[in-house]
């Protein structure tokens, strides 16, 4: 697999949103992401709903892929399908770490393609916050939603390996600044302070672009 985009432009295709939530008198942040696509709603809903699509540019996952049923992302999140209306939008669970979060993709025609909707609603951890803002599980999702277009592009496969490199990689590390900012000036205008902001957004860059140690 080649990566061969312009990382700025491309992370800039990626329309980004902070708001400030509550689910059961708890306070939330809800980071918002999306995108339009070339393809028809009928691909994208099939691309992020079927199991061997899924692997083809995210990760491997196994379950009951239905409402009501239960997902695992291979060495990752897992949790319960809330609610799955096709091919209009889907909403999970996303438990990792022995937290919980909520993730709805909705998908709408635009302009002879799809737009993307994603919405990552996340507990508010003060410290986590403080440290990273939004861009944790922001710039996470820019990488995937980068990953689903090519694949919408080209079909072909992520190496996962390849694409972890990239990430470490001059034109990785320019992507994943450009998304963490895109992040911070969403926060900014949720009303987080802009300098705590951008401070937050280049510790969430050294977060993905540091290579683990050996």
């Amino acid at each position: 697999m080649s990566i061969d985009i312009d990382p700025v432009a491309t992370a800039g295709l990626v329309t980004r949103e902070v708001r400030s939530g509550e689910r059961d008198g708890e306070p939330t942040r809800i980071a918002v992401a999306r995108r339009s696509y070339a393809a028809s709603r009928g691909d994208v809903w099939a691309a992020v709903t079927d199991p061997e699509r899924i692997s083809r540019w995210f990760m491997p996952v196994t379950g009951d892929l239905v409402e009501g049923g239960s997902y695992q992302l291979e060495g990752n999140a897992g949790g319960t399908v809330l609610h799955c209306q096709a091919p209009e939008a889907f909403a999970v669970t996303w438990e990792f770490g022995g937290g919980t979060s909520w993730v709805s993709i909705a998908l709408r025609p635009h302009d002879g393609g799809t737009t993307l909707e994603l919405v990552h609603e996340s507990p508010v951890l003060p410290e986590f916050a403080e440290q990273y803002g939004p861009g944790a599980v922001g710039v996470g999702w820019d990488l995937a939603i980068m990953g689903l277009g090519m694949h919408l592009g080209s079909g072909e496969p992520t190496d996962p390996a390849a694409a972890e490199a990239w990430t470490l990689s001059p034109d990785g590390v320019a992507f994943v600044r450009a998304a963490a900012h895109g992040w911070a000036a969403a926060a900014t205008a949720d009303g987080d302070d802009h300098e705590a902001a951008t401070a937050a957004a280049e510790r969430t860059v050294a977060f993905y672009t540091t290579a683990p140690e050996a």
